[in-house]
């Protein structure tokens, strides 16, 4: 008797299809919050003002933040597994209550500089980027292009917004509260948002019976995603300086060349920063499905390229900095929001594997923000302040243009 296969109810991607309703693209903003909350808002945002705090030296407690980051470069050896056993929003449930476990655990102990601490939040941090995979996955068995371009905007909204409360509620109350209650805020912050899951999309689990079904089935959603020509642009596309978001950053430490106060920088960099990019994270679901993802990515990116030209052509003087800072977060967010869409017309249908070619898709696109933020820097070694918005400016506009015309010309792949 022939294995019986269950398939996701992904249905052929028709570009001007209307979004369905049990889609519910607004519920993203909440399913990567726990992720954000993490990534964002305590390692990539206020663990060194909390280590600080403490007394810890400088360059150590930058050391502990590259730690903790670490999970979210490597996730793509463990975040696979949610393609398995569980629905995806399953996983993402226990994910998130299992890192507000450690996170409490973490919080909990004397210091956070000490090893059992720092453990504890790297095993956060690993359970969280659970949460990534897991909505990469979601996100590809969305119904129409409609819904996956604004599922894409709230994700990115979600999370930059999410990410920056949980920075000002650290840096804020760190001062006013004890380390166990701001654990405990942490993980309430984790947990909450994750019960949107719970009216996240429905995905029925695809079983094959036996090994060897399920393994047939996987190599050909990963030959039908990343082993045929198609793949190749897409690749160049999401491991281009396109919108790498490289210079954010930079920005801070740019400040000083433009007479820029700290006190200044925290506003323009920080809340208000947050909220620029969240906006241009929105704002990119008003663009018309016509439009193809990786289309608009690319416009958005020679955009961002020209807000950078300002602080390379401008005076050293801090209107040019806010202006060029302002421009630059919201075109950044929406680029942001773009590459989320650029991903998943990558990605094609979740399958039985779409967490697994998500998260391997996400983590070739961090790796501009690597060699950017190197090459900015080198620029501004040699050349200057202005060079190092230019640099920036002129890789991305040409690596920008070269990719729009190919993508002007080819059409829209369709989904396996």
């Amino acid at each position: 008797m022939p294995p019986v296969l269950r398939p996701d109810p992904d249905p052929q991607q028709d570009p001007q299809s209307v979004a369905a309703p049990r889609d519910r693209p607004w519920l993203f903003a909440f399913l990567i919050t726990p992720d954000a909350v993490i990534s964002l808002g305590l390692i990539g945002g206020a663990i060194t003002y909390l280590l600080r705090d403490e007394g810890v030296d400088p360059g150590r407690a930058a050391s502990i933040a590259a730690l903790l980051s670490l999970p979210h470069a490597i996730y793509f050896l463990w975040g696979p597994l949610t393609d398995f056993w569980m629905r995806r929003r399953t996983w993402l449930l226990l994910a998130a209550l299992a890192s507000a476990i450690a996170m409490v655990a973490a919080f909990h102990q004397p210091q956070l500089a000490s090893p059992l601490a720092v453990g504890l939040l790297f095993l956060s941090a690993c359970f969280g980027v659970f949460v990534v995979a897991a909505c990469g996955g979601i996100l590809g068995t969305l119904h129409s292009e409609l819904s996956r371009r604004r599922a894409s905007s709230f994700y990115q909204s979600g999370s930059l917004a999410f990410g920056a409360i949980a920075v000002y509620i650290l840096v804020t109350y760190s001062g006013r509260l004890s380390l166990s209650t701001l654990g405990w805020i942490l993980a309430a912050m984790i947990v909450l948002p994750s019960l949107a899951a719970l009216a996240a999309p429905e995905q029925s689990m695809i079983r094959e019976h036996g090994l060897r079904q399920t393994r047939a089935r996987i190599w050909n959603e990963f030959k039908s995603t990343f082993l045929c020509w198609k793949a190749i642009p897409y690749t160049l596309l999401i491991a281009s300086p396109c919108c790498s978001g490289a210079m954010i950053g930079l920005l801070t430490q740019l400040a000083r060349d433009y007479g820029v106060t700290g006190h200044q920088v925290a506003w323009v960099n920080g809340l208000a920063g947050a909220l620029l990019t969240t906006a241009g994270a929105l704002s990119a679901s008003l663009i018309p499905i016509r439009v193809r993802a990786p289309i608009a990515f690319l416009l958005a990116g020679l955009v961002n390229a020209a807000t950078l030209a300002i602080f390379a052509l401008g005076p050293l003087r801090p209107a040019t900095y806010f202006t060029g800072t302002v421009l630059f977060l919201f075109t950044i967010g929406a680029g942001y929001a773009l590459f989320t869409g650029v991903a998943l017309e990558f990605l094609g249908s979740s399958g039985k594997s779409g967490s697994s070619r998500y998260a391997i898709i996400n983590s070739i696109g961090n790796v501009p923000v690597a060699y950017m933020t190197y090459l900015d820097g080198r620029g501004y070694a040699i050349w200057g302040p202005r060079a190092m918005p230019a640099a920036d400016a002129v890789i991305t506009a040409a690596g920008c243009l070269l990719l729009l015309a190919h993508f002007a010309v080819s059409r829209r792949s369709k989904q396996p």
